[in-house]
């Protein structure tokens, strides 16, 4: 695997609060400090207002002034689907994997195809079929004609295999960077080596029915985390393997849903933590389910048809303002990884020839090649 250094980062054992008076000598603190102590750097991280107002000395490095490229760069070797509707203005999915020249598909629905075409180009469009609709598992016999996203993974699935490949990634559409976390610092990948990196992991096991990145915000910089969380739930960005007995169901909660049937089974789920993805919180983007469901509904419906999905292991809960799903995943910590016969791991770390530069150097380097 890639290197991976996160160790748990201990609080300050040092701390002062600085007052003032007045706007005017707050202004004139800041500089003072930014011209003597930190040589013009800016002062105090440059976020400090009347809300935030704490920042380490010496400065701790940005994760924003660096990127991640590999020299030797590789995409995918499987393909990646997006799932996407109402949201032809605004996609950050795409936007990001065209900033990472990472091919990739989106699964949109017959009336927004030429808005979508307009965004990404009709090369990168396929429309959903109106039978995945129509076939689709909600779950719940409500008469409510939505099916939500699930109907559109299907398709993806499908698709992956009528080509030929034996795993695909399908991502939600909201979505708007991805990252490589390392010595505490989550900086952006450039390039689509990592989910290459991604897909060697779990082609060296012979039960991981699927795996994917976690979430930014589940890791925070000064927090230890080890490189992979082994059988828990899979969201929003999800590497499934082809073959597996299993489609999407349900309205609400489709992810979850699918990896604790799989959990279930006796089969291994993977989370990286060496690749992040910086997800949009619920409700933040226009368009997709916050449109179609949680605008209007908020998000009791979805956390209960978990509940009445998976009653044994979920439970509904009312926290940080709104309604939520617990999930006990203690029932599959003996769920083990068998690896494939014939593979041998090696003890060194194979970084895929990935280096990181500053953004300046990165400019550069895509101006140069542009104009070359």
């Amino acid at each position: 695997m890639l290197e991976y250094d996160n160790v748990f980062q201990e609080g300050p054992e040092y701390s002062i609060t600085l007052k003032f008076r007045n706007e005017q000598d707050f202004l004139k603190c800041k500089d003072e400090i930014r011209s003597k102590l930190y040589n013009g750097e800016v002062f105090l991280n440059g976020t400090q207002d009347k809300k935030f107002k704490q920042a380490w000395y010496p400065l701790r490095e940005q994760p924003s002034d660096h990127v991640y490229i590999s020299t030797n760069p590789k995409n995918p070797r499987f393909p990646i689907y997006i799932v996407s509707k109402g949201r032809y203005e605004n996609n950050p999915t795409s936007r990001a994997l065209m900033e990472m020249n990472v091919p990739f598909r989106v699964v949109v629905e017959e009336p927004e195809f030429d808005d979508y075409a307009k965004l990404v180009g009709e090369e990168r469009l396929l429309v959903l079929p109106e039978k995945y609709k129509q076939e689709y598992d909600t779950f719940w016999d409500d008469k409510d004609g939505r099916v939500g996203p699930g109907a559109a993974r299907n398709f993806a699935w499908d698709h992956s295999i009528g080509e030929g490949h034996d795993w695909h990634w399908v991502m939600d559409d909201n979505i708007g960077h991805f990252y490589r976390f390392n010595k505490n610092v989550r900086s952006p990948v450039k390039d689509g080596t990592l989910f290459y990196a991604c897909e060697d992991f779990v082609l060296r096991y012979e039960n991981i029915a699927q795996a994917g990145p976690n979430y930014t915000t589940f890791c925070p910089p000064a927090e230890g985390r080890p490189p992979i969380m082994m059988n828990t739930r899979i969201y929003s960005c999800l590497l499934i393997r082809n073959d597996m007995p299993y489609r999407w169901r349900g309205r609400y909660n489709e992810d979850t849903d699918l990896s604790l049937r799989m959990l279930k089974d006796g089969l291994c789920t993977v989370q990286f933590n060496f690749l992040l993805q910086g997800k949009m919180g619920t409700q933040q983007l226009k368009g997709g389910n916050t449109e179609e469901f949680y605008a209007n509904e908020g998000t009791k419906n979805k956390s209960q048809m978990l509940e009445d999905m998976h009653p044994d292991v979920a439970s509904v809960v009312y926290k940080f303002g709104r309604w939520h799903h617990h999930v006990d995943y203690t029932p599959f910590k003996n769920n083990k990884l068998k690896r494939k016969e014939g593979i041998i791991i090696p003890d060194s770390n194979d970084n895929y020839d990935i280096i990181k530069i500053t953004k300046e150097e990165y400019g550069k380097r895509i101006s140069t090649k542009a104009n070359s």
